[in-house]
């Protein structure tokens, strides 16, 4: 995928040219004898085997109509620099030349076939490209970053389902512990609650304190899930501890990104899922009847 670029306009709407491990950006803007510039992708680099001051051929299917066949038209290029975008497709595939050289490859004269918008909100994507296709007219069309990778997105919109069940299921079942934790509890100390009710407690006390237990249980474990769940994040992210296969997997390290509005809801879940579950432990310690649990004591 060759993209002829205005360098400087590029990097205000992309990040590809801005992660450069050789070479640079001003690269673009030099002249060779009989040859072009061209920035090309890490695994590029490695798969043709050519460094920064390497010349490469560069082959274009719209060539030169012969009598006998179409001979496609092709360029020498320079390498004058190597990106590393963390995205192996990227890498694999990608090459950058500047605009004028990319025109003569093409045969597009004084012609930009694509122009590139960046927005700040990436989730009007899909309405700045319905009105640019509507002030553009007819014969253009527009494209977004979500059409572009639809089936990523897919997998990852699935993915991220999956892993909320699977957290809700960790949560369930710590809160069944602290249930039950709760009911063997209430069970044993039946006695001291009598006593307690005998000497005044009142049952919504007797609730009160069950349930506060049950929920302080519960929050010093979210907190201190949080605080690990970050910081295991912080360390993933930072120092790249899971490494891919990039050629697979298409990244070369699994990416941590920790928001903090997914602590938020998931904090809000897990304390909300520990209050249901004292509400029964609590409720039959309130409930007891100390006359009764008395009468033979």
């Amino acid at each position: 995928m060759l993209k002829g670029v205005d360098a400087q306009r590029e990097v205000k709407v992309g990040d590809l040219l801005r992660r450069l491990t050789e070479g640079s950006l001003e690269g673009l803007s030099q002249s060779f004898p009989n040859a072009d510039p061209i920035i090309i992708g890490k695994e590029l680099a490695n798969s043709l085997g050519v460094f920064v001051g390497d010349t490469v051929l560069v082959t274009s299917p719209q060539g030169y109509l012969t009598p006998l066949e179409v001979v496609p038209k092709y360029r020498h290029f320079r390498v004058v620099g190597v990106f590393d975008s963390g995205f192996f497709d990227f890498n694999a595939t990608w090459a950058f030349t500047n605009l004028q050289a990319a025109q003569r490859l093409f045969d597009l004269a004084d012609v930009v076939s694509v122009i590139e918008f960046k927005i700040d909100d990436i989730d009007r994507a899909q309405e700045v490209a319905d009105t640019i296709k509507q002030a553009a007219g007819a014969g253009f069309e527009t494209s977004t970053w979500m059409e572009q990778n639809r089936s990523l997105f897919s997998a990852l919109r699935l993915e991220r389902l999956v892993t909320i069940l699977t957290i809700g299921l960790i949560v369930v079942v710590a809160a069944l512990n602290i249930f039950i934790t709760l009911a063997m509890m209430v069970m044993e100390k039946n006695r001291d609650i009598a006593v307690l009710m005998s000497m005044g407690a009142r049952k919504r006390q007797v609730w009160a304190v069950f349930t506060l237990h049950g929920l302080l249980i519960g929050s010093v474990g979210t907190l201190l899930g949080l605080l690990l769940g970050y910081g295991a994040s912080w360390l993933g992210g930072h120092y790249r501890l899971i490494p891919l296969q990039a050629d697979i997997y298409a990244l070369s390290s699994v990416p941590f990104h920790a928001r903090p509005w997914d602590g938020l809801w998931i904090t809000l879940a897990a304390l909300t899922i520990s209050f249901l579950a004292t509400l029964y432990p609590s409720l039959a310690a309130a409930k007891l009847n100390p006359v009764e649990i008395l009468r033979y004591e």
